[in-house]
């Protein structure tokens, strides 16, 4: 999974609390005079894991209140599979990801398991901070040939997308849209012309801003609805029996 780096200013201040809770244990643990060092020693260590499960659970909590701020299907989505699907995965994607890369297979084998159960939902989340320009370019080019030839031609276009390059900005841009342009029968001047003309910022930049929302920080972030309305995170690229599982107790 492709996260967004952790400022070093973080880092440091890590550090310095360490630092600090090592005098503090020093200077107030060691000086008892009724229990010897090893107790006092064993009980420092058993406050540091309960602070430490306790974060851990409101960090929990904390994501199951994120994962509701998940935007409901729009006509602006991109779905694949049956629309009347009790189950929804609703995907975070970043063109250039290579964890991306490797689920979007896993999720094509998710949809000829369940072909009435469950739908895809794709959504961008182009990390410019690790693919700068190319990320974003590419996902204007999906959008672009769902302009041109519907959800089918979209849904073609990443298919092939993914099959062609190599991620992590090794993407030659000038030679794989032309190729995949012409491979799904799209008119490669309409083409252009929509890759360069900025409509499609917006509806990118939403789908973003909702990825934070929702608790995303790295790619692929998605997020399992079932019929009832119950979600389920699913975090970076897990493989096709994880998420199979989800499903399965969710059908039952």
């Amino acid at each position: 999974m492709e996260k967004i780096n952790i400022p070093m200013a973080i880092i440091l201040s890590a550090v310095i609390i360490s630092i600090g809770l090592g005098i503090g244990f020093s200077s107030s643990k060691m000086d008892g005079d009724s229990s010897s060092f090893a107790e006092q020693l064993e009980e420092y260590q058993q406050e540091q894991q309960e602070a430490q499960l306790e974060a851990q659970r409101q960090e929990e909590e904390e994501a199951k209140k994120l994962i509701e701020n998940v935007n409901p299907i729009s006509e602006e989505d991109h779905v694949r599979g049956n629309m009347d699907a009790s189950i929804t995965v609703y995907e975070y994607s970043d063109y250039e990801c290579p964890f991306c890369k490797r689920f979007h297979t896993t999720m094509k084998e998710v949809l000829e398991k369940y072909p009435d159960d469950v739908n895809w939902v794709y959504r961008h989340a182009p990390l410019e901070s690790l693919h700068p320009v190319k990320a974003k370019r590419e996902a204007v080019a999906a959008e672009c040939a769902a302009e041109l030839g519907g959800n089918d031609a979209f849904w073609k276009f990443s298919d092939r997308f993914f099959e062609l390059t190599p991620s992590n900005n090794r993407t030659e841009l000038e030679t794989v849209f032309p190729q995949i342009v012409k491979e799904i029968g799209l008119n490669q001047t309409q083409f252009n012309e929509c890759l360069e003309s900025g409509r499609y910022d917006e509806k990118i930049a939403s789908d973003l801003e909702n990825f934070m929302e929702t608790g995303g920080r790295g790619t692929p972030w998605s997020i399992l609805v079932t019929e009832s309305g119950e979600k389920f995170p699913i975090n970076g690229a897990q493989p096709a029996e994880a998420i199979n599982q989800i499903i399965e107790a969710a059908i039952k």
